[in-house]
């Protein structure tokens, strides 16, 4: 991570086999789909592409499977462990596959700013000069980390290169840290793009974030980009009712590869056990806003 990674950054699903096999076939076939819709890169292993559920092996499997498709393209693994030492396993195992670099949330129990510090402190004494993505997100981690203790780990940990910002409200906690930061790292964003106007406004890099129709991601980035506003607000709203639907933490995620299913990049819906099935009535409601969507994108002649 030598230099500032900004563009979509697409949080990757795990795929499976509807027996719950890793699929590995379908990561070549979903890498491609995401860098053949504007992908600059991509995140595995992260909260919705189901890391928890993988056993070691399968995790450098699916990274370095990733990393082999991705041909050069960037691919950051999530390594977050409540043990550090298993977080510096796969942090040296995922780089030896040839990660661009690794994304570490607190874990659950963290209770003070010190204790924030303290574990930093541990995890890049164990794991060196790892180029590392700082994941903020409170209402899956359980740790809420304030800007001024951000502010704290970015000046004692030149690993540092970028922030993933998820806290509510994000949009103002950004404009917090870009005031707080001595000095400047990437800060990209996820919630699943459900904020993406307004924290493009606030200065990010980019969206980190997984989405079904990924297009959307990249597109309203580069319209945002390129001063083309108005045009990026109009291209989000077209994508918003399906982006809030899968907006759902870990059944939105079933929503999400159901979609991938769908559109050709992976073979199987399936999540791995234990995990949320789709409905009769839920695959009806996905069809009704595939076909609005079908049918707004037509009429905006998007």
């Amino acid at each position: 991570m030598t230099q500032d990674i900004r563009g979509l950054f697409v949080v990757a699903q795990t795929p499976f086999t509807d027996a719950g096999a890793v699929d590995l076939e379908s990561v070549d076939s979903l890498c491609d789909f995401y860098f053949r819709h504007g992908a600059a890169g991509l995140t595995v292993l992260g909260v919705a592409g189901e890391a928890a559920k993988l056993s070691m092996e399968e995790s450098i499997d699916v990274v370095r499977r990733y990393v082999q498709r991705a041909a050069g393209k960037p691919v950051i693994a999530g390594v977050s462990n409540s043990s550090v030492a298993q977080l510096a396993t796969l942090a040296d195992k995922v780089m030896r596959a040839g990660a661009y670099g690794v994304m570490i949330a607190p874990p659950p129990g963290l209770r003070t700013e010190e204790d924030v510090l303290n574990y930093y402190a541990t995890v890049f004494e164990r794991i060196g000069d790892v180029p590392t993505v700082l994941q903020d997100f409170p209402f899956s981690t359980g740790v809420w980390m304030s800007v001024p203790t951000i502010a704290r780990l970015v000046e004692q940990h030149p690993q540092i290169r970028a922030i993933k910002e998820e806290d509510i409200p994000s949009a103002a906690k950004i404009t917090r840290l870009r005031a707080a930061l001595s000095r400047h790292v990437s800060i990209l964003t996820g919630n699943n793009g459900v904020f993406l106007m307004q924290e493009l406004g606030r200065g990010i890099e980019g969206p980190m974030a997984g989405f079904s129709y990924p297009e959307m991601l990249s597109g309203v980035h580069r319209l945002y980009s390129a001063g083309k506003v108005q045009e990026a607000h109009d291209l989000f709203n077209l994508y918003l009712p399906l982006l809030n639907y899968e907006n759902q933490s870990q059944w939105g995620v079933a929503v999400r590869k159901e979609g991938l299913r769908r559109r050709g990049a992976i073979r199987s819906a399936a999540m791995r056990a234990p995990g949320p099935k789709l409905t009769a009535a839920d695959l009806q409601d996905i069809d009704l806003l595939v076909q609005r969507l079908e049918q707004s994108l037509a009429e905006a002649g998007a």
